[in-house]
């Protein structure tokens, strides 16, 4: 089944609700968990996924400022979920 169009022009849902920028498998949550991380400006962004256009990019932005306290709290359990699997990864031989 195909993602969901939203009313930004360059983000879809997939079938599990995680907006996506069409046309690619870039899970808006992964390019602002980077713009987050390095402080990175849309055209640094730009530079790093070049396969990505800066209206690609600014709709992604767009997006997290509009669900930003939903986009942190999912970016919070993917670095607590991280985290865990880093620690156990220490006890293993």
């Amino acid at each position: 089944m195909p993602a969901t169009q939203t009313m930004y022009e360059h983000i879809s849902f997939r079938e599990d609700g995680k907006p996506i920028i069409t046309g690619t498998t870039m899970k808006v949550v992964e390019l602002v968990s980077e713009r987050l991380a390095w402080g990175w400006s849309p055209e640094e962004l730009h530079l790093n996924h070049p396969y990505l256009s800066l209206g690609q990019i600014h709709s992604a932005l767009a997006y997290y400022w509009d669900h930003e306290e939903d986009l942190n709290k999912e970016i919070e359990d993917l670095t607590r979920r991280f985290n865990e699997l880093r620690e156990k990864q220490k006890d293993s031989p």
